[in-house]
């Protein structure tokens, strides 16, 4: 048996091996960098760099790697070797300045327009905060990226700005309550789920080669209707990958915690123990990308797509967020003291004005094509984004909304700052999974994301939006003549405001979408009907104020979310006619003429034999070949005019209105051509052979 304290974090640069490495001068220096985010000076960046490489070298490690996230969904990196010649031979060196910035060639990411082919130079700079580490053999520095020009390329540069603009207002907000904290973070526990095929069956599928996601398949006889998969005994050889994935991920200091089956065949959760939001980030990327090598290792496929079969629950990502001092002081933790309380429905306050106003950059945070598939499709939470808080909690709100007493074991005026608020344990009310942003005692659950998101994009929205609600708090707060007073309008005031968004009921309900349009939510269904609303004023002003993006980065980001929609869904498309004219009608072909030909052999043995099967088949076999035909160079022509587009968004416009439902008819008719083809003759791994073959 391995100790796991003893080899956790082993592959990082961490605190205690700075605190081993470093000079008491520097390590101190470090240590407030990370706590407080104060800048670095070179000199100790070069003593860092030097213990930095040292560690690494004795780890086996010949090079080094500004590690970044940029706009791809996926990590990056370029190695480079430690080696310096000297003398005729090699020494191993690493300066400061190659651990603090670093260049890489910006064209060749998506940029949507900021750079051009032959504008190429972009920058990688550290992140001191989130540790550096070793994988496969390679010094990983955090880093984030930028053009030339300083604009953000990636999801790092803009996370940090955004818990930065955070840290801000919440400092002036517990100022007015008294307290002199240094910093305020925001923390996050991100689940990830993920489904697990055979690598054998995968190989055989284009469409997860190309794709991701199953195009074709019709269903099994059985899915998962007995919900006897979810929390089910884990099975030997996912219990083998399962082990081998918590002992990498504890490797690389990743707080991997809670492990078990999903809902659907084949799907499994991962979930972690809460980190500082940018290190999360970093985790969760790095999980994603160590679920997929480990899975190689076993002779399996890991599976992030949202969607990767019809009919079976896709695979989401919980984002459960919260929003503490740097001392440890959760300031969504109701309290015990008046002012506690009085602080804590502030911070709630704060979150249920953010989420409100700011509804539609909370659905952009999440769109994708691959998401589109779940949001709303009761199996996730709507594309209508709202807040559950839980009938106490909302019954609390109530009482102070109406300035009535509160109903609990004893009635309690709640005027805030004045009367006490009667203790909120955490477990009071239940659960809801439906709700896209549910309150759960000490933190907020966002449940849009999907598997394959990376958080980042979520966490800016929600440290941005909130940082503007406790700004707005705090102008309006400070040098009023009587703060409690001004405090409890305040809290009243944002309650009346934006209870719009609070609803506790059955977010799968059709009853539900009719409410919240008449309480003027939005309904974006898709991501091309989202993204415009990344460039409406409001939108703009809020994330220039808080100087987390310029406009020019958001019309940047913008055109990259519309051409990652119209590149997917196109893949996707050609996927399907590439394998509906070079496998599908072949085989449904092969199997025509086998059927004929038997057909043939029995009426010419046997003169009054029956061939209602073999001849009823081939009719209904030629039918639906004709119809797929038909349908692929429907989806075919269709392409070539979108190819003619004025410009992406009336791409992704005729993407989502016209090439998704031309492919589900395609789908309709290969799916039923399936159900009665010889499995022999079928040219893919069905179903049943995919969310049943590992055991």
């Amino acid at each position: 048996m391995k100790n796991v304290p003893e080899y956790f974090g082993c592959m990082v640069f961490n605190d205690k091996e700075m605190k081993a490495r470093l000079p008491e001068e520097t390590y101190n220096a470090m240590e407030r960098t990370i706590r407080n985010g104060k800048r670095l000076d070179i000199a100790i960046a070069n003593e860092v760099a030097n213990a930095m490489k040292d560690w690494a070298v004795e780890k086996g490690a010949t090079h080094f790697t500004h590690w970044f996230q940029p706009m791809t969904g996926i990590t990056a990196e370029k190695h480079d070797s430690f080696i310096t010649p000297k003398n005729g031979t090699v020494i191993m060196e690493f300066s400061g300045k190659e651990l603090v910035k670093g260049e890489s060639d910006a064209s060749s990411f998506p940029s949507g327009g900021l750079r051009a082919t032959f504008e190429a130079r972009g920058y990688t700079a550290w992140d001191p905060t989130s540790y550096a580490f070793i994988k496969e053999g390679v010094l990983c520095i955090p880093t984030a990226f930028c053009s030339y020009g300083g604009e953000a390329l990636d999801q790092k540069t803009p996370l940090l700005r955004s818990m930065e603009a955070i840290n801000r207002q919440a400092l002036r907000i517990l100022k007015l309550f008294g307290h002199d904290y240094p910093s305020v973070k925001t923390t996050v526990g991100a689940e990830q789920e993920y489904f697990l095929v055979d690598k054998n069956m995968y190989d055989k599928r284009k469409d997860l080669l190309y794709t991701g996601r199953t195009l074709f398949g019709a269903k099994p006889p059985k899915g998962q209707e007995l919900d006897d998969h979810y929390f089910g005994a884990i099975k030997p050889r996912v219990a083998a990958y399962m082990k081998d994935l918590n002992e990498e991920l504890w490797k690389l200091g990743v707080l991997a915690k809670t492990e078990h089956n999903e809902a659907a065949p084949a799907q499994h959760e991962l979930a972690p123990i809460f980190s500082t939001t940018n290190i999360a980030t970093d985790h969760n990327q790095i999980t994603m990308e160590i679920m997929q090598k480990v899975a190689k290792k076993h002779g399996m496929m890991c599976l992030l797509h949202e969607k990767p079969f019809a009919g079976v629950n896709g695979s989401g990502k919980h984002n459960n967020w919260s929003i503490s001092t740097v001392t440890g002081v959760n300031l969504l933790e109701p309290g015990e003291t008046p002012y506690e309380n009085a602080q804590f429905l502030l911070f709630l306050c704060a979150v249920i004005k953010a989420v409100d106003d700011y509804q539609d950059l909370l659905r952009i945070s999440v769109a994708s094509a691959g998401n589109d598939h779940r949001l709303g499709a009761n199996e996730a939470p709507p594309a209508i984004v709202s807040m559950f808080l839980g009938e106490e909690l909302d019954e609390i709100l109530e009482a102070i909304e109406n300035e009535t007493a509160y109903d609990a074991k004893e009635k309690v005026q709640l005027k805030v700052g004045v009367h006490v608020m009667p203790r909120f344990a955490k477990d009071t009310t239940d659960r809801n999974r439906t709700s896209p942003f549910a309150f759960t005692g000490n933190k907020f659950e966002f449940r849009m994301l999907g598997s394959a998101n990376s958080i980042a994009s979520a966490n800016i929205v929600l440290n941005t939006a909130v940082a503007e609600s406790l700004k707005s708090y705090a102008d309006r707060l400070e040098n009023v003549d009587n703060f409690e007073e001004a405090l409890h309008s305040l809290i009243v005031k944002t309650i009346k405001d934006h209870r719009r968004i609070i609803f506790n009921g059955n977010g799968y309900d059709d009853e539900w979408v009719k409410e919240a349009q008449s309480r003027g939510l939005l309904n974006l269904r898709t991501t091309p009907d989202c993204l415009p609303y990344i460039l409406k004023e409001k939108n703009v002003a809020l994330f220039e104020n808080h100087k987390v993006f310029s406009r020019t980065e958001l019309e940047a980001r913008y055109e990259i979310y519309l051409e990652n929609y119209c590149k997917t869904v196109n893949i996707e498309a050609l996927t399907m006619i590439d394998m509906v004219n070079k496998d599908i009608l072949p085989a449904v072909s092969a199997y025509i003429k086998a059927l004929g030909e038997t057909a043939m052999l029995k009426k010419n043995a046997f003169a009054e034999v029956d061939c209602t099967y073999e001849e009823k088949t081939v009719k209904k076999l030629s039918s639906l070949s004709a119809s797929m035909l038909a349908s692929a160079e429907r989806l075919s022509a269709s392409l070539e005019e979108i190819g003619k587009a004025a410009s992406t968004a009336d791409a992704a416009d005729s993407f989502k209105s016209v090439i998704i439902p031309e492919m589900e008819a395609l789908r309709e008719f290969a799916d039923e051509a399936e159900c009665i083809t010889g499995a022999k003759y079928w040219p893919y791994p069905s179903y049943g052979d995919l969310i049943y073959g590992v055991q």
